[in-house]
């Protein structure tokens, strides 16, 4: 979610509409469709008042500093997922991102097994246990002689483990690791947190201070570096919903839903206002659907929203 430093740079782009007009200028004139009449007028804005070449200048600078995540931008634009418009905003969010771009991409390089955004898939591991991994989510295993390790990295992952006494099935997720002592259960990462909803049987989940909980099926916990928190009963379909192409949400902050979102939905989201993120949401989902789930927001929610359908949508309170 948006940091103090990319906050700060949508307030000034709201309120200082000359920065905004020389981001896009600086856009097209590095487009390589970029026409001689482009140039000319470019260079007419430039002459017309001094704070132009001022806030082009700027505009320069903050390019320079995307150096990290150029080669996701290239990427992009070579796909033809991202226009102008959307540069100027995605250059604001990734340079404020650019490091999470740059783990994401190292853990995208090294996973055995990965999806894309709004992919889901399913695999055998070598041991015939099952695993279905969710939107824009990756996992590696290292087995060995005496264990079965999963790596989560990044998204939400669904395990239906084969017996295998000998070897424990242990997923190490977000800091902390869930031990199977059944066979189905749903492991989701969100931020520095992981979630774990028990299916069938249970699994005993080990927190960073290295104490642990056993959860039985129809419970679910969650644990971030402060601890594991209290055991809460789940309804098993709704947590399974997401293998059905829907994402179910009740009373769920916004700026949760936003992250759950991005998986399935190509593109960037970006909080204004840190304290949208508080607003809570009941919603069902189609993730076959979700470059109207912005329009709808807009329609229900007291927000507004930039850019709703385009590469990176920014979100301001109405």
């Amino acid at each position: 979610m948006p940091t103090h430093r990319s906050e700060h740079l949508m307030k000034e782009y709201e309120t200082d509409p000359t920065y905004i007009k020389a981001l896009e200028w600086f856009v097209r004139i590095k487009d390589k469709s970029v026409t001689s009449a482009d140039r000319i007028a470019f260079e007419r804005w430039i002459e017309e008042n001094p704070s132009h070449a001022e806030a082009f200048q700027r505009a320069e600078a903050l390019w320079k500093r995307f150096d990290i995540v150029v080669p996701e931008y290239k990427q992009l634009k070579a796909s033809g997922r991202i226009n102008r418009r959307s540069v100027v905003f995605g250059g604001l969010t990734l340079l404020a991102g650019g490091l999470l771009l740059y783990n994401l991409s190292r853990n995208r390089l090294f996973a055995d097994y990965k999806t894309d955004i709004a992919e889901r898939r399913s695999f055998t591991l070598p041991d015939g246990s099952m695993v279905e991994l969710g939107g824009y989510s990756a996992l590696s295993i290292e087995f060995g002689a005496g264990q079965r390790r999963i790596l989560l990295h990044r998204g939400q992952a669904f395990f239906k483990v084969a017996a295998d006494p000998a070897r424990p099935f242990v997923v190490q997720a977000a800091g902390g690791n869930t031990k199977a002592l059944g066979t189905q259960f749903d492991i989701r990462l969100s931020g520095d947190s992981a979630v774990v909803s028990v299916i069938e049987h249970a699994v005993e989940v080990q927190g960073h201070d290295a104490s642990s909980v056993t959860v039985d099926a129809g419970w679910q916990v969650s644990y971030d570096g402060s601890g594991i928190r209290a055991a809460t009963q789940i309804d098993i379909e709704t947590v399974q919903a997401w293998r059905s192409n829907r994402l179910v949400f009740e009373d769920v902050p916004l700026r949760q839903v936003i992250t759950e979102i991005e998986r399935y939905r190509r593109g960037r989201i970006l909080l204004a206002d840190s304290t949208i993120g508080d607003i809570p949401i009941t919603a069902v989902f189609d993730t076959a659907q979700m470059d109207s789930v912005l329009v709808n927001m807009a329609e229900t929610l007291p927000v507004k929203v930039i850019n709703a359908r385009g590469y990176l949508a920014v979100i301001y309170r109405r």
